[in-house]
């Protein structure tokens, strides 16, 4: 009788090769604690490459370009064009359909908004991207979207089971689930111009289960707060509804930024 051995001399082994925008990332939340990102609405923003650059002189470690309705391409693709020709730092798009894919952009939050009731924001909508993705060379970060409360743009368009601000126990269950998936991003997200953020107390729970990053966005509308939000454990905060609306952004921002920074 043949005896089958299945053992062998040495485990194999796939080493996962990081990106040049997520190591940009990852080296700046070493230096400074925890980071901004400015989101820029390629459907709402104007004069977008100005502000990329004023954002970026101010403490910006990467510019966030998308929305949660952009539908058109071609004047996506000329915003990031515009702003790339701006600025240093990485543009990493944040698309909230596949018409959000643009080939000018440094990378992509490739991700699944985990807490949606249509299947098509959590897989069919990466998978109608994907080759896109891979034509345009952009690098993906594997991102579990997390919607927080209700009534924003997201929640309504992502069709999504919005995670009461009371429940940080549900976000933790996401964002364990997240990373047995393999995803190293987490985003908690309140929603563009959410009256309340997403707490504190919920981004130090997940914090102190989820080993990868933690983005968080949504309602950030002061240094105070963002403060508190960073203390918590986040590693990114994004700010957008601030820079659209506000007349004092700039000085606003440079506050944020300051605040969140490791002293």
């Amino acid at each position: 009788m043949t005896t089958l051995n299945f053992k062998t001399t040495a485990p194999f082994k796939r080493e996962v090769a990081l990106g040049k925008v997520e190591q940009h990332l990852l080296d700046e939340i070493k230096n400074h604690g925890t980071i901004c990102l400015p989101l820029i609405d390629s459907e709402n923003s104007t004069d977008a490459a100005s502000i990329a650059k004023t954002v970026e002189e101010r403490g910006a470690s990467a510019i966030l370009v998308g929305g949660s309705s952009a539908i058109d391409q071609l004047e996506l693709a000329k915003l990031v064009g515009e702003i790339k020709s701006t600025v240093n730092v990485p543009v990493i798009l944040f698309p909230g359909n596949v018409t959000g894919v643009s080939p000018k952009a440094d990378a992509i939050l490739f991700s699944s908004l985990l807490n949606s009731e249509n299947t098509y924001f959590i897989t069919e909508a990466q998978a109608l991207g994907a080759l896109a993705v891979k034509k345009y060379a952009i690098e993906p970060l594997p991102t579990a979207y997390i919607i927080v409360g209700e009534g924003t743009a997201a929640w309504f368009v992502g069709r999504a089971r919005g995670i009461p601000f009371h429940k940080p126990n549900l976000a933790v269950m996401y964002s364990l689930a997240a990373q047995y998936m393999g995803m190293r991003f987490v985003y908690l997200e309140a929603g563009s111009g959410a009256a309340e953020n997403v707490p504190p107390e919920m981004v130090a729970m997940v914090r102190k289960h989820y080993e990868g990053t933690i983005i968080v966005g949504g309602g950030i509308k002061s240094p105070e707060i963002a403060g508190q939000v960073a203390k918590a454990g986040a590693d990114i905060i994004v700010i957008g509804t601030m820079i659209e609306k506000e007349d004092n952004w700039q000085e606003k921002f440079s506050s944020i930024v300051k605040a969140i920074r490791v002293r």
